[in-house]
């Protein structure tokens, strides 16, 4: 059901260095331009509000696109950046295949969702994104059922499994449509896009692979290779390509 196992180290440590560096500079620079707009507000005193979401408005349609650019005060924003960064950098690190096409979805399909159901009020703030990422992250984690993609999951709820009450009303103040439509789109681009990036190969043991049939010196991966013991040089194990098994894009281990 679960693939605990422990994956096999990179074939290329840097193209695995800037997937770090990548999902930690990406939502930097989205809080940056965050914190350029909030700066722009104060300076030039305008009322950046009326670029929020105003449901069934037609005017308010633009706030689609804007409202998660808008904050009401820094204090909102401060209250939306930090789970911004760690949602989106474990998002982008974990799956940033889907993560690229989900954030996108989530900032669009949620603010739809505002206009259609919300309250009528002007709706701003990137909360829909941060409850859109968390519950992709989850529910993406729960669908590829890997041990980096479980893991992600139990941290994200760790740290953030109170925004799950965020999609009730509670305050007056607080758009919970906004965290219930971007929470919706989020676990549905989780649902549908968890086959988007490659599933990790993983290393079996010895003692957990029958002898294949190709011959008595070779073990099988969950992968779809064969290890032939004989052929790596100073004792080290090689990696050869095996017919007839599974497709690269199936999960490994998943039959």
């Amino acid at each position: 059901m679960f693939n605990l196992r422990r994956p096999a180290l990179p074939r290329d440590p840097e193209e695995e260095r800037e997937r770090i560096r990548r999902a930690l500079a990406l939502p930097l620079i989205g809080i940056g331009i965050l914190v350029a707009i909030q700066l722009l507000q104060g300076l030039v005193s305008g009322d950046f509000l009326r670029l929020g979401i105003l449901p069934r408005d037609a005017a308010g349609l633009l706030g689609i696109l804007t409202s998660p650019l808008i904050h009401g005060s820094w204090g909102h924003l401060m209250a939306n950046a930090p789970a911004l960064w760690v949602l989106g950098t474990l998002s982008l690190y974990g799956f940033p295949k889907a993560t690229r096409i989900a954030l996108p979805l989530i900032w669009v399909m949620g603010g739809l969702g505002v206009w259609l159901f919300a309250r009528d009020a002007f709706h701003v703030g990137a909360s829909g994104l941060t409850h859109g990422l968390m519950f992709f992250a989850v529910v993406i984690g729960i669908r590829r059922r890997d041990a980096l993609s479980i893991a992600l999951a139990l941290i994200v709820l760790f740290l953030y499994g109170s925004m799950l009450w965020g999609v009730i009303p509670s305050s007056p103040g607080i758009s919970f449509e906004a965290h219930l439509a971007g929470a919706v789109t989020g676990a549905l681009c989780g649902w549908f896009l968890y086959r988007h990036d490659p599933f990790p190969v993983y290393r079996r043991y010895d003692w957990e692979d029958e002898e294949d049939q190709d011959g008595p010196d070779s073990h099988t991966l969950s992968g779809g290779r064969v290890i032939d013991l004989d052929n790596g040089a100073s004792g080290q194990a090689q990696e050869t390509p095996r017919r007839g098994l599974e497709s690269p894009g199936d999960p490994p281990d998943h039959r």
